[in-house]
């Protein structure tokens, strides 16, 4: 808490006995009505000797009266009794200042004997440790005021410190604490709880007096002029400035301070028009929430914000009024938090951790509203309250970013005829639309009633009533309502402190689902003929359970999970740490003969989460829908299944395949159902060991997923399977949808290991995955899953599984084949592998069908070069016939491919073929044959130096040949990656010979424009003789070849005229810093018309026509003249 130094002020003026009741107004305004505490509940005598009745009546007034009512009871208390009753008045458990001190609970606190670090830095576990240390001095209590020093020892840091505390107290409840730390918090110091801990464990230890101004009556004048002397001397510095001012004060007949009979006495007691509840610092829980809203979730401050909603919880529960008043000022803060208005702004959405927050904030405030004890005044207080913060613009929605298309919830779902989804929408509704509509519910109900009171109903007989609907046929009561609604109830009382009633309110809604599970189930089976041969339906449950705002499934099996445990050993630990006996062991006669809370849990859980129910819209209701899942699946996972439960479970999955659209697993579903995946693999692994063929029937059953379905299937409407789509070609927002098919995707690699080594269960179980999941990554990694399992270990593999993880891997591709894919190599890869692992007959039916399954780029580059590799072949232990024959079948895969695309699959067709001459010279025709029109210059450039390399020049020139004439080359593209086969398609020409050189350089002359590329080229040329070079690199003797005669003649020309033409087009756009590279290409363009016979003359004549074309380009004709003349 917020601890000041200063005193707090007197709660009431007190005078002389006999004035009247008018003397005695007490200055404070009256507030709300306060709860009673449960303080009492943990207290024990330490006298060994029975209580005196003034002891046992000074207790009882001290809890429930104020004292000033005493006061105007009686005209004269005797001194004994007052003293017993400022001694009973001082609060007697240390359960609630444990609460007001830490954040965890009590019980865990005090019951605990190990500490841990963060447990230690708690100011109750401090507290406890200064007052075991012996840190707590000079304590006296002056009637309800109780004060002392706390020596906080020095450490290496800090030295030591002692705190000046004080603590005011009413009706067994500290109302105000004071400390001279300056500590600031929303819960109590450590200081303050070592001397509050000090009067509850050592009373007779404390200096006991009356109030101070009981005291001060028994002086006489003298007497008192001395206490005041003496008070001012040894305060002088204080208070002597007020004490003037009071008696210039008290000495003004006209001033207010005389107009009053009585002074103020902060020892006195309060005042009955105080509100009787314990001290809460509401500026420093403002504070504290305000500081973690701003940090965004950062520093732990949502487990914080969770820690006080818990702390409210724990308030609620000891029936403290603080909860619902702390609860006010936490979503003061929320409501103030400019994110809100932010995001509204810019449309964006709040996180989920907030998002959490504000749905446990609601369901909090549906706890206050629903507190079956709660006064009128109360109520409406908090309504108002809520109304006014559901007006708020930026006040977030239930369902996140989307109108809630929920029913009311005072209003139990139609059971009739179905109707459309559209025509219940209702207006946006706020996370406190639920408490406002449940401040209209009461507990006046005589059903209602009798129900959470005692277990009459063991005792009685309903004779008349077995054919009631508030009873079932044992005579045991039931409970129609909105079940969400039924369960806010169930989770109020426990909240408030209730668990035997709120026990007894959570069986009697779960006999209630239990007997609408059977009239559902007889339902169907009546109607199911006429159902299925309409092929229509509807959803039976708009609102689904699972995932819902008020958590109803969560909350039935939370309080019969906790009344499991706390039974099971017969007692418990209340929250100060002391053992009792289990109050609620009676409730054991509203359960069948040989179940258990847990056994009832277990079947709530099952029930909500077997429930067809719709999925609801937004992201974040969707979300929560998935969430609220896995968390009670989680829960579920944790309890023990024995003999009892299994039947639970075998009684439940036939209802949920039997009970058509009443369950999600039913023969009949509604298209925007929630999947069962994920439910179903847990009932899946649960149920296997005990009854392997229910399992599989629920988990196949399960794999459906409708939403997916462009249309309803068409067939025999009596299949298993049946699917019916209300609106047959709409896809729904399902933000959700990727989370589910992964899902999907578990459930179905989970049957596959199930299924190792039976062939017809594996079977079975390819078909459904193969009908319907519907995305290739999620089949593909199946298939990865069953190649896994099937290899798994030392032993032989799996070959029927293998098959299946083969036939999944089939699919992938041919689902993949026209889709774009990153993973699509990898998929091509692990597929010829897992072939390979199945056995030569697969690798042959996988090429033989190729074109259904792979690309023809893929068909050659991966599937046909790794079944001729080498570690193919030592992997499948062939022979020489086999090898020969899965050889032709990869070298026919080739070809095929190259025919159908010669651009990327003719190399690879001729490196496959190489060994087959045959199939090599069909490939090569092919290439041949498509160079027309087919093939780019760039690919048969590739070829033509892949046969140069084989050993094929005369091949290779001809392909060299065909690559030229789809070739162009522009002036300016001297960086053409072409230039290098260009080059080498020259030299590989003039190394044939003159005649195939000759027959080249046309083609060069008509392809290349490039100066520089053709220069290059005529030099080469010129350097050695054409067909110099022959095999084994041994020379021939010739001539070199004439730039006067053809060819070189030609190419000589076409290089001059492309230096002239390159010349003009860059003097056409030259900047000055582009100067000096001009002039020496100029100088290159000199080298070459020099090779001329008449070159001289020819580039002399070039640079005067370049002076007298460009004479305005001064500065760069200067520059020519300065190098050319």
């Amino acid at each position: 808490m917020a601890e000041r130094v200063q005193q707090p002020p007197a709660k009431r003026l007190c005078c002389r006995p006999g004035f009247g009741a008018t003397c005695r107004q007490g200055q404070r305004a009256a507030g709300a009505p306060c709860g009673g505490s449960a303080a009492t509940q943990g207290e024990s005598s330490r006298t060994q000797s029975p209580e005196t009745l003034l002891d046992i009546a000074a207790r009882k007034v001290a809890e429930k009266w104020p004292f000033q009512r005493v006061e105007e009871r009686f005209e004269r208390i005797p001194e004994p009794v007052q003293r017993r009753i400022v001694y009973w008045s001082f609060p007697r458990s240390e359960r609630e200042i444990c609460m007001y001190s830490s954040f965890n609970t009590g019980g865990e606190e005090i019951g605990s004997s190990g500490e841990s670090s963060d447990e230690t830095r708690l100011p109750f576990r401090r507290g406890i440790a200064l007052l075991e240390s012996g840190c707590v001095d000079n304590v006296l209590q002056v009637g309800f005021h109780l004060s002392g020093t706390v020596r906080e020892p020095a450490t290496s840091s800090e030295p030591e410190l002692v705190c000046n505390v004080s603590v005011s107290f009413d009706r067994c409840k500290i109302t105000s604490v004071t400390c001279s730390c300056g500590n600031k918090d929303i819960f109590y110091c450590a200081h303050v709880v070592a001397l509050s801990l000090y009067r509850v464990r050592k009373p007779e230890q404390v200096k006991l007096r009356l109030p101070i101004s009981e005291t001060l009556f028994q002086m006489n004048r003298d007497q008192l002029q001395k206490f005041v002397q003496y008070l001012i001397t040894v305060h002088h510095t204080e208070v002597l400035p007020t004490a003037q001012k009071l008696a210039d004060e008290i000495l003004s007949q006209n001033s207010e301070i005389n107009q009053v009979h009585g002074a103020p006495d902060p020892t006195a007691g309060a005042s009955v028009d105080d509100e009787n509840c314990w001290h809460l610092d509401e500026e420093q829980v403002q504070e504290q929430v305000k500081l973690f809203l701003s940090q965004g979730g950062y520093h732990g401050s949502g487990k914080q914000l969770n820690l006080l909603f818990s702390k409210v919880r724990e308030m609620l529960k000891m029936r403290d009024s603080n909860g619902a008043r702390m609860l006010s000022l936490i979503t003061e803060q929320f409501m103030g938090d400019p994110r809100l208005a932010l995001w509204r702004q810019q449309g964006t959405t709040m996180t989920d951790k907030y998002r959490q927050l504000w749905d446990e904030l609601g369901a909090l405030w549906m706890c206050i509203v629903l507190n079956p004890h709660c006064k009128p005044e109360q109520k409406g207080f908090w309504l108002r309250q809520l109304r006014r913060w559901n007006g708020v613009d930026v006040c977030p929605l239930e369902d996140g970013n989307h109108g809630s298309e929920l029913t009311n919830l005072t209003n139990a779902l139609p059971q009739g005829p179905p109707g459309n989804p559209d025509s219940l929408t209702r207006p946006h509704r706020t996370v406190f639309t639920r408490a406002i509509e449940a401040c209209d519910l009461h507990w006046q109900d005589p059903h209602l009633q009798h129900i959470i009171t005692e277990d009459h109903y063991a005792y009685y007989c309903y004779h008349d009533n077995l054919n009631s609907s508030l009873f079932d046929a044992r005579g045991w009561p039931l409970w129609h309502e909105h079940v969400p609604t039924a369960c806010a109830r169930v989770d109020a009382l426990r909240s408030h402190g209730y668990p035997k009633e709120a026990l007894r309110l959570a069986i009697a809604i779960i006999n209630t689902l239990r007997r609408q599970q059977q009239k559902q189930l007889e339902l169907f089976r009546t109607h199911k003929k006429e159902l299925l041969h309409r092929g229509v339906t509807s959803i039976t449950n708009l609102e689904g359970w699972v995932g819902h705002p008020l958590d109803p499934i969560g909350t039935l099996f939370s309080t019969l999970m906790e009344m499991g445990r706390s039974s099971e050993d017969g007692a418990t630990l209340d929250l100060s740490g002391r053992r009792t006996e289990n109050p609620v062991i009676s409730a054991q006669r509203f359960l069948e003969e040989g179940e258990s809370f847990v056994a009832l849990a277990v079947e709530t859980a099952l029930i909500g989460l077997g429930q067809q129910r719709v999925m609801p819209d937004g992201l974040y209701a969707q979300e929560k829908v998935c969430r609220n899942e896995e968390q009670l699946l989680a829960r579920l996972q944790e309890v023990d299944l024995d003999d009892t439960l299994m039947k639970i479970f075998r009684k439940q999955a036939t209802f949920f395949l039997e009970a058509g659209p009443y369950s999600g697993l039913g023969e009949i579903l509604y298209r925007e159902s929630v999947p069962m995946h994920t439910f179903a693999k847990y009932l899946f692994t649960s149920l296997l060991p005990h009854d392997a063929e229910l399992a599989y029937r629920i988990a196949l059953r399960a794999m459906r997923l409708p939403v997916l379905e462009s249309t309803a299937p068409s067939g025999d409407l009596s299949r298993p399977h049946h699917i019916v789509s209300v609106v047959p070609n709409r896809y729904p927002r399902w933000f959700t949808l990727s989370h589910i098919e992964s899902q999907q995707c578990e459930l179905a690699s989970t049957m596959l290991t199930a299924a190792k080594g039976d062939a017809c269960k594996l079977q079975t179980v390819l078909e459904t995955i193969q009908k319907n999941i519907h995305s290739s990554s999620h089949i593909f990694k199946l298939a990865q899953d069953a190649f896994k399992i099937a290899t798994l270990m030392e032993s032989l593999p799996d070959i029927t599984l293998l098959k299946v993880s083969l036939e999944l891997g089939l699919q992938v591709m041919r689902m993949t084949l026209s889709t774009l894919n990153w993973r699509r190599r990898e998929m091509v890869r692990w597929l010829v592998t897992c072939a390979t692992e199945v056995g030569v007959f697969a690798l042959d039916s996988i090429m033989q069908s190729w074109f259904t399954l792979f690309t023809p780029t893929e068909a050659t580059s991966v599937v046909a070069s790794t079944v001729m590799s080498n570690s193919t072949i030592v992997r499948l232990h062939l022979d020489c016939h086999q090898q020969e024959n899965l050889s032709n079948s990869a070298r026919t895969l080739a070809l095929q491919c190259a025919m159908k695309d010669p651009q990327n699959c003719a190399l690879s067709a001729l490196t496959l073929c190489e060994k087959d001459h045959i199939a090599f010279e069909t490939a090569y025709q092919i290439v041949l044959d498509a160079a027309a029109t087919g093939m780019n210059y760039t690919q048969l450039f590739t070829i033509a130096r892949y046969m140069e390399h084989r050993g094929y020049p005369m091949r290779a020139y001809k392909l060299a040949t065909l690559a030229m004439t789809h070739l162009n080359l522009s002036y300016n593209q001297d960086t053409h990656p072409a230039i290098n086969d260009v080059l080498w398609a020259c030299a590989l020409s003039h190394s044939l010979g003159k005649n195939e050189l000759a027959a080249v350089i046309p083609l060069v002359v008509k392809s290349v424009k490039c100066a520089t590329v053709l220069s290059d080229i005529l030099r080469r040329c010129t350097l050695t003789t054409p067909g110099m070079v022959a095999l084994h690199s041994r020379r021939n003797s010739g001539k070199l070849m004439s730039l006067d005669k053809a060819p070189l003649r030609q190419l000589l020309d076409a290089t001059i005229g492309a230096y002239i033409n390159t010349t003009h087009s860059r003097l056409t756009h030259i900047s000055p810093r582009h100067y000096s590279e001009f002039i020496e290409f100029l100088s290159k363009a000199r080298e070459t018309f020099l090779m001329a016979h008449d070159g001289h003359i020819q580039f002399t004549q070039f640079i005067d026509n370049l002076k007298q074309i460009y004479k305005g380009k001064k500065k760069l004709m200067m520059l020519v003249r300065e190098r050319f003349g």
